[in-house]
């Protein structure tokens, strides 16, 4: 174990939290092209808003529990009553907007199934399928925001989605894969090169 401690990795990392170390050294930044996934990072992304990611993580067991695995048309059939019992688990953000927004969201990623084919052949349309690969040297110089990430919020908006501004869209492509930001000398940024 001292060995992995030994590890340079992104800053923002939480070394005395084993979820947050695993989150980085196995999730963070790998390429997602799994419809469930997506909808699942798209959801939690929006829930974090305002928050801290590490709250989201601790949370994420519960968020699959009630949130039927994410799977969009499920989750899109949820009615008043459903919403009702989400607002009272602990075990999820109850921020009556953000449950809305994803039960809205798992019906917009209906529609853009229907036109598109798949959420993944969507959402990574905005990258032209090839993950960016940046070499940012320290946290300073890590965006909040892309064009990409703005040309996805607005298309997003468009669609119905809710909470996918740009700074929530560029995280949620920080989480799939779709551009790299790990720093050059964190031991994943060549990893997910």
């Amino acid at each position: 174990m001292h060995r992995e401690t030994m590890k340079r990795r992104c800053p923002w990392v939480d070394t005395e939290d084993q979820l947050s170390v695993d989150y980085h050294d196995r999730e963070w930044g790998v390429p997602v092209h799994d419809d469930r996934k997506l909808f699942e990072f798209l959801v939690l992304e929006g829930a974090q808003a305002g928050l801290n990611w590490t709250t989201i993580l601790r949370k994420r067991e519960n968020y699959r529990r009630v949130f039927a695995g994410f799977e969009p048309k499920k989750v899109a059939s949820f009615d008043k009553k459903k919403i009702g019992r989400l607002l009272e688990d602990p075990g999820i953000v109850r921020n009556r907007l953000k449950v809305e927004s994803a039960i809205s969201n798992a019906r917009a990623v209906l529609d853009v199934r229907k036109e598109c084919g798949s959420l993944d052949r969507y959402m990574w349309s905005f990258v032209s399928g090839r993950p960016i690969q940046n070499s940012w040297k320290s946290p300073g110089e890590v965006p909040v925001a892309s064009l990409e990430a703005k040309r996805m919020s607005a298309d997003l908006r468009r669609r119905g989605f809710g909470f996918v501004g740009p700074t929530i869209c560029y995280s949620f492509m920080q989480a799939v894969g779709m551009v790299n930001d790990h720093l050059v000398d964190c031991f994943r940024h060549s990893e997910v090169r």
